[in-house]
């Protein structure tokens, strides 16, 4: 029984620690964010590499989501005469939940494992101590230009997935169930208010800022050479995608619990 309670108290006491220690990183590099100097090249680089690059895979993962939840939609409500209301669950979907939470996994596993491979090579390769012998602050040439590149590109991203999702449920609905083109983009936009939008881009700000948040953090404080870095990548992602699923829950109640 001692054996039991003493393996429970060491895991909370390390699962809060580890959550001290990801605030304190989180807290400091947002005190450097505001501080200059700015490296506005590193910024754009990475806005770039999160917002440009992640744009296919984010893309085609919404294109189809959208056509797969028509269909599946359609089918459901087949059962109860209610083929109508396709659209509306569709537009819906993709924004309040959809969007937001399949664009932000999708970057999770590309560019969470990315900068979490690239800051754990550098730490384990003595470089970010070499920058801070060349008087360059690590947090704020590495940490601070991805967590502002990801809190502001993810919306983005999530805007063009929204548009996309909805377009390829309204070819699936138009060319494979028979809606008409004028009726269903009537009922789209009928049910459609601004805080669905709104509320699936401030998930995607706050997924954003996660996922590069847990990947600089993880990348940050790796060790042991290779192997390291390779923990400390599925880490990064792992970590990052549970996050998102968690807050994507409290901004939902934040947003629409009456």
């Amino acid at each position: 029984m001692l054996d039991m309670l003493a393996a429970v108290g060491r895991g909370t006491f390390g699962f809060l620690s580890t959550i001290g220690t990801v605030a304190l990183f989180a807290a400091t590099a947002l005190g450097h964010s505001v501080r200059p100097p700015f490296y506005w090249r590193n910024f754009i680089r990475q806005c770039i590499d999160i917002g440009y690059f992640s744009l296919p895979v984010v893309a085609l993962t919404a294109i189809f989501s959208g056509m797969v939840l028509a269909l599946q939609s359609y089918t459901g409500f087949a059962r109860f005469s209610a083929e109508g209301a396709v659209a509306t669950v569709v537009v819906l979907s993709m924004t309040r939940e959809l969007g937001p939470v399949l664009a932000g996994l999708m970057v999770a596993g590309r560019i969470g494992a990315a900068m979490a491979a690239e800051i754990g090579t550098m730490r384990v390769t003595d470089q970010i101590d070499a920058l801070t012998t060349l008087s360059t602050n690590p947090f704020k040439y590495l940490v601070v230009p991805r967590l502002v590149a990801g809190t502001l590109m993810l919306p983005l991203l999530v805007l063009v997935a929204d548009i996309l999702g909805v377009m390829g449920g309204f070819l699936v609905g138009t060319a494979k169930l028979g809606f008409n083109s004028g009726a269903y983009m009537a009922r789209t936009w009928e049910y459609l208010e601004a805080e669905d939008v709104v509320s699936g881009l401030v998930k995607a700000a706050v997924f954003g800022f996660l996922v590069a948040l847990m990947g600089c953090y993880h990348g940050y404080r790796s060790r042991g050479g290779a192997q390291g870095v390779g923990a400390a990548t599925t880490n990064a992602v792992v970590s990052a995608s549970i996050l998102i699923l968690i807050f994507n829950y409290i901004i939902t109640e934040l947003f629409f619990a009456r």
